[in-house]
């Protein structure tokens, strides 16, 4: 079954979507209005799209409807290319998507990581492992592991915070052939020196003060799955020599136990820091990392991959927003402050930003002013006094 299907006829942006999810290797057929008068049993997608003209052709939103039955698709979207305004509704329990676009999304100088209308509709597909990117360079990263994905080895990635490790980690786990297993991911600087062995490899009862009861370990909790080992780096050196040997032997030994008890994981790890660096400064084992580097991606600062800020900023948008039938316009004086900005601290400082336009905005457009970004103070009290005028001016509407 693939993912998702676009009616082509009437629909002016069909290829750039098209583009967009295959980009994102994402599932997708084209179809033409003939492929839907067949009742072919072999069709069966996830999401049925067309063009509100096309809607129009065929009898209307319920005639669409039930195009979208024939297909076996549980979910429908249908564009108006031609609104005024940027908005859109849901009905059907969330099932049934009307999205109308202003129709400077179909300006051909407007290039397609940029174009908020057509980003909003592809993040607001629902797909089982979607990747939101733009960039030829997370294009490039997606394809080298949804390749790396298919082979069953440990995979090291390394990258500043905030670049989407644990993201990329999940994409892998989810285009395996351990996707119907469990995705278990444990942060090594976040858990007590003292506990990391018992929390990795199991312990049994009584095997230390406050083991009330045993219990099995994150390695086979995640057994016939993927580990994600976030920030190996700060694994302790007493622990090191303990991992590799699970690597090695693909089992382990709950504390307090003498059985060997096999493991069926593939491991991910992952870190900020310069591997060569931290061997030579005796932090990390040699051994350990090579046996973890045996395929390594690298994720990059976001300021180097402009073409993927509009896409991850529509997904924020969706994640952040209280109804998703609300989600704010970006103006174009928006977007060019975000493309603008450096964003020293990537995704994560995105978020920041994007929930403080939602709370900002106004008349269900986010502007230029509602952007505040953390590098300048005085940029912070300028804009608190843009807040409080904003919101004297709701009170006086109401």
């Amino acid at each position: 079954m693939k993912e998702l299907s676009i009616q082509k006829e009437n629909f002016s942006l069909a290829e750039n979507l098209q583009n967009i999810f295959e980009n994102r290797l994402v599932s997708i057929s084209c179809l033409s209005e003939k492929d839907i008068k067949n009742d072919d049993p072999s069709l069966r997608y996830e999401t049925y799209i067309c063009s509100e003209k096309f809607s129009q052709t065929q009898g209307g939103e319920q005639a669409v409807i039930a195009i979208a039955k024939k297909l076996r698709a549980s979910n429908v979207m249908i564009i108006n290319e031609d609104s005024t305004s940027f908005s859109l509704e849901t009905s059907l329990g969330g099932k049934l998507y009307k999205i109308n676009l202003p129709e400077s999304t179909r300006a051909k100088e407007l290039s397609i990581s940029d174009n908020f209308g057509l980003q909003m509709v592809a993040n607001l597909v629902k797909t089982n492992n979607q990747m939101v990117s733009g960039s030829d360079q997370s294009i490039h990263l997606l394809k080298l592991a949804a390749r790396v994905a298919q082979a069953d080895i440990t995979v090291f990635i390394n990258g500043p915070t905030g670049t989407g490790k644990e993201v990329l980690s999940q994409f892998i786990h989810l285009k395996s052939s351990r996707a119907s297993g469990p995705f278990v991911p444990i942060n090594c600087a976040a858990i007590p020196e003292n506990m990391l062995e018992a929390i990795l490899f199991g312990h049994e009862k009584g095997s230390f003060t406050g083991a009330s009861t045993a219990n099995k370990g994150i390695f086979r909790a995640a057994d016939s799955g993927t580990l994600l080992l976030d920030e190996i780096s700060e694994m302790p050196m007493s622990l090191q020599a303990k991992l590799l040997r699970v690597l090695q032997e693909k089992s382990v030994t709950p504390l307090g136990s003498q059985q060997n008890i096999p493991v069926d994981v593939r491991v991910i790890a992952t870190t900020n820091r310069d591997m060569n660096t931290e061997i030579e400064k005796g932090n990390f084992r040699e051994d350990l990392y090579y046996r973890l580097n045996v395929f390594p991606l690298a994720t990059k600062d976001l300021y180097t991959r402009k073409d993927d800020i509009i896409p991850i900023t529509t997904a924020l948008l969706i994640k952040h927003a209280a109804d998703v039938t609300k989600i704010p316009y970006l103006s174009t004086n928006a977007i060019t402050k975000l493309l603008n900005h450096s964003w020293p601290g990537n995704v994560r400082e995105l978020e920041n930003v994007i929930q403080r336009a939602l709370v900002l905005q106004s008349g269900n457009t986010i502007n230029d002013e509602d952007i505040i970004v953390d590098v300048d103070p005085e940029n912070i009290r300028l804009n608190e006094n843009i807040f409080k005028n904003k919101h004297e001016l709701r009170l006086a509407a109401e």
